[in-house]
């Protein structure tokens, strides 16, 4: 679960509000009102705000991709899918498992993989592909998923920059209103200038909240989950063509540790009791 997701949300949500409780009494002194946050809630500012960047982000992308906003948040949320660790066990395993049995004695494994990256990768040297044709395939296979995982992120970007701009669409249609509405013959003021310039600001409020609170973080999260995923598959493409090339187990180890943080690398057995952990869970369900 990613937790620093959530507490960040959280945390900004309430300090936000918090703000907006703030009020001061007729001495000057500070106090707490839950009625302050009413001043803070307009429909004509949602409905301009949120509305129009939710329709604009609508109409900037193809229903295939807004359906999986549900797999979007999954995704985020996600943070324990893409371990090196485990994958440099599982490397080193089928090193071990080749070495004494060959190259097509990884084939029961490719079949026990629920990662289709991996299957496939452990399937095209079992087959006995060029080494070349092995990495230009899984190489092709890493470069568009990550270009499909930037369209993602830049859903949400879109949004991000979409939000703010509808937030001025809305203050300018607040002052606009509050100029026509303005009296000025000397008969005294418009009742409606307090609400049209409540109108003007809070729609900018509004945008900046959905900008830099939902879709921001969004985006940052789903490009982190993105260069795990990579970080994982080019640990698989180096890891299978050791393998094929029939490099020794151990080599193979220091070598793929180096794409992990050196705290990793030192903790290299918890990869291990997490991988025994999973099977142990998934036997249980």
């Amino acid at each position: 679960m990613n937790i620093t997701y959530i507490i960040g949300t959280v945390v900004a949500m309430g300090i936000m509000i918090a703000g907006m409780m703030f009020t001061t009494d007729a001495s000057g002194a500070f106090t707490t009102s839950a009625k302050q946050l009413m001043n803070f809630l307009d429909p004509a500012s949602i409905l301009i705000t949120v509305g129009c960047t939710f329709a604009v982000v609508v109409a900037s992308f193809p229903p295939k991709m807004l359906k999986n906003l549900p797999r979007h948040f999954r995704i985020m949320l996600n943070t324990k899918k893409y371990d090196p660790m485990y994958y440099i066990d599982q490397l080193v395993e089928l090193a071990q498992v080749a070495r004494k049995n060959g190259l097509l004695a990884l084939e029961e494994k490719a079949n026990a993989q629920d990662d289709p990256f991996f299957k496939q990768a452990i399937m095209l040297i079992v087959d006995a592909n060029d080494a070349d044709k092995v990495r230009g395939i899984l190489n092709n296979d890493i470069e568009c998923m990550s270009a499909r995982h930037d369209g993602v992120a830049g859903m949400y970007e879109r949004g991000s920059s979409v939000a703010p701009a509808f937030g001025m669409v809305g203050t300018l249609v607040g002052l606009i209103n509050m100029l026509k509405n303005m009296n000025l013959s000397g008969d005294g003021g418009s009742s409606s200038i307090g609400s049209d310039m409540g109108t003007a600001l809070i729609t900018t409020l509004y945008g900046c909240v959905l900008a830099h609170m939902i879709f921001n973080p969004i985006a940052s999260n789903l490009r982190t989950r993105d260069e795990e995923e990579v970080l994982c598959k080019m640990i698989i493409v180096e890891g299978i063509m050791s393998i094929q090339s029939g490099e020794n187990p151990k080599s193979l180890r220091e070598k793929l540790l180096t794409f992990v943080d050196q705290n990793k690398r030192e903790d290299g057995g918890g990869a291990k009791g997490e991988k025994k952990s999973r099977g142990k869970k998934k036997n249980e369900e």
